[in-house]
C-alpha cells in the first residue's frame, strides 16, 4: 500500500527553526483538523567534515564541524511533499541539509485498520 503521509525531518540551526516552520506552514495544508503549524523539534549535535569544493554555511574546508542545532519533525500529506521539500531546498541555510522523508501511515487509518480486524 501507498503511503498517504510522510514524515519528514531536518536539522536546522536555531536561528532559522521558527522561518522555517513558518514557511513549511504556509505552503501545506493542515494534517490535523483544526490545527495548523503542527511541529516538534528538540536540540540535536550534528558533526560533519566539509570537503573542498563545498560551500558551508558553517564551518570550513578540511576541517570538522560540531554545531547545535533543532532537529524538526512533521507530517505532511502526499500531495504536499514536494512543495514542503522546495521550501526546505530554498529556505535552510546549509548547503546540503540532511532531510529524512519517512512513508507513514496515520493513526486514525491504523485505529479503523485495526477495528475492522
Amino acid at each position: 500500500m501507498e503511503s498517504d503521509t510522510y514524515g519528514i525531518g531536518v536539522d536546522v540551526p536555531k536561528d532559522f527553526l521558527e522561518m522555517l516552520m513558518d514557511c513549511i506552514d504556509e505552503v501545506m495544508e493542515p494534517l490535523y483538523p483544526g490545527y495548523r503549524r503542527s511541529f516538534r523539534y528538540y536540540p540535536v549535535t550534528g558533526t560533519w567534515l566539509t570537503l573542498e569544493g563545498s560551500n558551508p554555511f558553517i564551518g570550513s574546508p578540511g576541517k570538522i564541524s560540531v554545531e547545535e542545532e533543532y532537529h524538526l519533525e512533521f507530517v505532511v500529506k502526499k500531495e504536499d511533499l514536494g512543495k514542503v521539500l522546495k521550501v526546505i531546498d530554498e529556505k535552510h541555510p546549509y548547503e546540503e541539509p540532511a532531510v529524512d522523508v519517512v512513508p507513514q501511515i496515520g493513526w486514525r487509518e491504523a485505529l479503523s485498520s485495526s477495528l475492522r480486524t
